[in-house]
C-alpha cells in the first residue's frame, strides 16, 4: 500500500471513531434529558466528552481544523479551505 493511501486510511479511521463517539454523545444527551439523575449515564457522557475532545485534537494536529466557530484554530495561511472537509470524509 502506498504511503498516501495509508495516510488517507488513518484519516478516515480517526474520523469514524470521532463520529461514533459523537453519536453516542447525542444519544446520551437525549437519554439524560429524560433521566437526569442517572449517575452512570452522566459519568459515561463525561467520559465520552473527554474522548471526543481528545480525538478531535489529534485529528486537528494531523489533518487541520475540524471544529467551527472558534472551536478550532487555523494555521497560517487560513486553512479552512483545505480539502477534504470533515463532512466529505
Amino acid at each position: 500500500m502506498k504511503q498516501g493511501q495509508s495516510h488517507d486510511q488513518e484519516r478516515y479511521s480517526l474520523m469514524e471513531k470521532i463520529q461514533m463517539v459523537d453519536f453516542a454523545l447525542v444519544d446520551l444527551t437525549l437519554y439524560l434529558d429524560t433521566h437526569p439523575e442517572d449517575t452512570q449515564a452522566v459519568q459515561q457522557f463525561n467520559q465520552l466528552a473527554v474522548e471526543s475532545r481528545d480525538l478531535k485534537t489529534v485529528f486537528e494536529q494531523k489533518y487541520g481544523p475540524l471544529r467551527q466557530y472558534g472551536g478550532s484554530f487555523s494555521g497560517y495561511p487560513w486553512n479552512w479551505s483545505d480539502a477534504p472537509w470533515p463532512w466529505q470524509l
